[in-house]
């Protein structure tokens, strides 16, 4: 079993045709490689509901996805692009300030008044969090979840070639999505329709939520090939006392911690190990994590060299993973966002990265 790790121990080569560019005509139509047991099992994503047991807990993260992708101009009229990682200050009486990426090919200074698409202004501020930090502080003119919500665009993925459409604001969305803030979907959980989901109710499986807005992080590779010196990024979470109750009761009872996608992981085991005050987490989850809360893991494929790579790794084990990934590209499952699933079981014996 390996047990020393460096970045290119995550790579792998993808046929780009297996990207999915568009989600499949019905979203339990999906795929789902079930990789619980040593080989891998091909499925479909409706046989779900058949691998889990009465009373087990699927835990969902209800984050809604915003249209935080805003195009404007410069003075000078030169292009740029924002896209909102934060609302800092919302409502009517606040200062309507926001963390944001900014695309452009000269950066303006801070006081530049952007004019935005739509007719409203964003004013540059300064950097975020500190005067060193990755992100833009703007103040917007008006409420930015009102203007995002009017002249913003679905933030899809970079690996996504199209522009987006009234189809991606549909489908880059679960149906269960509540609480606005996200900039990229807890992809597992887009497999999911209210059919899927009477069928896990009729067998006894129950459900909880936890909330993790997702951010523009998650699509950011590992750059460092020593993995220890990778600087993650910052998520918003919150496990409200329910679903802690709720996954009290599922252990006590026998029952198994199901986590739909790597972001309710992240919120999972961020309070798990810093308590219910934590609500912004930079968890980095490499093989030797010792998991806490989740029993079985669903996801969809991720990137090579991501800190995703690297969770699931440490969940269901490196050599198994890799093998999973090896079938899925020789049966041609579709990859990322909107491609296909997988279900994992925890993997109890990964050794610690030195």
């Amino acid at each position: 079993m390996k047990t020393h790790f460096s970045l290119s121990d995550f790579d792998f080569t993808l046929p780009p045709e297996l990207i999915a560019q568009h989600p499949a005509a019905q979203r339990s139509s999906s795929r789902l490689l079930d990789g619980q047991a040593t080989a891998a099992v091909d499925r479909r994503f409706a046989d779900l509901p058949g691998l889990l047991r009465p009373g087990d807990l699927l835990v969902f993260n209800d984050t809604k996805v915003v249209k935080a992708r805003l195009f404007g101009q410069k003075s000078s009229g030169g292009k740029l692009e924002l896209l909102i990682e934060r609302v800092l200050s919302p409502g009517a009486d606040s200062g309507h300030e926001v963390a944001a990426h900014m695309k452009v090919s000269k950066k303006p200074l801070p006081g530049a008044v952007l004019q935005m698409d739509g007719g409203f202004t964003a004013t540059l501020l300064g950097r975020w969090p500190n005067e060193d930090g990755p992100l833009y502080r703007f103040a917007l003119s008006s409420d930015p979840y009102a203007l995002m919500a009017q002249h913003g665009h679905v933030p899809l993925p970079p690996y996504i070639t199209h522009a987006d459409s009234a189809d991606d604001e549909q489908r880059y969305q679960t149906v269960f999505a509540k609480h606005p803030g996200a900039v990229a979907a807890p992809t597992a959980a887009l497999h999911f329709d209210a059919a899927v989901l009477a069928q896990l109710e009729s067998r006894g499986v129950q459900r909880a939520s936890v909330t993790l807005h997702v951010g523009a992080g998650t699509f950011q590779p590992v750059k460092t090939d020593n993995i220890a010196d990778h600087i993650m990024h910052f998520e918003r979470f919150e496990v409200p006392l329910a679903t802690h109750e709720a996954i009290a009761a599922c252990k006590a009872r026998g029952g198994r911690v199901v986590a739909v996608g790597t972001t309710t992981v992240r919120a999972l085991e961020s309070s798990a190990r810093f308590g219910p005050a934590c609500n912004d987490t930079n968890i980095f989850i490499t093989p030797g994590f010792e998991f806490r809360m989740v029993d079985l893991l669903l996801t969809n494929f991720h990137l090579p060299k991501s800190t995703l790579m690297l969770l699931v790794s440490a969940f269901a084990g490196y050599e198994h993973i890799m093998a999973l990934y090896r079938h899925a590209i020789d049966q041609r499952y579709r990859f990322f966002s909107y491609g296909d699933a997988m279900l994992l079981d925890r993997h109890t014996a990964s050794k610690a990265i030195e």
